[in-house]
């Protein structure tokens, strides 16, 4: 997917394979992160087993530089 078909899209959360070109990454390279330090990516996941989940909105605030509030 590219960014403005992430913005345009209703599909919540994304999936690594959704991001993967965006971010210029593997999918499978993002799942290791997220596994392994998801803070390093600079973007919320949920990691839930083996599968990650992108919450949409979160990654485009980061992708465009828009500041995340983050709760306590």
């Amino acid at each position: 997917m590219t960014l403005e078909e992430v913005c345009g899209t209703k599909k919540d959360p994304l999936t690594p394979a959704d991001i993967a070109e965006i971010v210029g990454a593997n999918p499978q390279t993002i799942r290791r992160q997220a596994h392994d330090d998801p803070a390093k990516l600079g973007f919320s996941v949920c990691v839930i087993g083996r599968d990650v989940r992108i919450p949409r909105q979160a990654f485009i605030r980061f992708w465009t530089g828009e500041k995340e509030e983050r709760l306590n």
